[in-house]
């Protein structure tokens, strides 16, 4: 899955429709680990958290795009890249999924939401989102799955 929208940031979410209680919170830890990233259009430089950067292999929190999409499934490296590009072009929120393919270790699927924001100067711009890792990996000598 990969999608991208232009956004018009004045347009708020229905009141209500954003609500988030405990039993969410609990629900969704349960299924999987979330953590935020960063991206500054400036220079080109992603900041992981610490879990994400460790589940897709990266020595260090800071990285490079190209460094982050080498990590996924090869198949779908270039869409994931054209999708950060269209991003990095207009304010748009975006979501994608794949898994990351790293050699000798069971694939981990990987969701990934954003948006991009203040692209009105050139060479400017954020792009923030958040990664959800589900709580198991894909074995793929026996295509099962591993829960963690």
């Amino acid at each position: 899955m990969f999608k991208i929208i232009k956004t018009d940031l004045s347009s708020p979410f229905l009141p209500g429709s954003m609500e988030f209680d405990e039993t969410d919170n609990e629900l969704l830890t349960q299924y999987c680990v979330t953590e935020r990233w960063t991206g500054d259009l400036s220079n080109g430089l992603f900041t992981l958290g610490d879990k994400a950067a460790l589940v897709h292999g990266l020595p260090q929190r800071a990285c490079g795009l190209l460094n982050l999409i080498r990590c996924y499934e090869p198949l779908d490296r270039q869409r994931v890249l054209e999708l950060f590009e269209q991003a990095a072009a207009s304010s748009s929120s975006f979501c994608f999924s794949t898994t990351i393919h790293l050699d000798g270790a069971p694939r981990q699927p990987v969701f990934c939401v954003g948006e991009s924001t203040g692209l009105e100067e050139k060479y400017a711009g954020t792009i923030i989102g958040v990664f959800i890792f589900p709580r198991f990996q894909i074995d793929l000598a026996g295509r099962r799955f591993k829960r963690q």
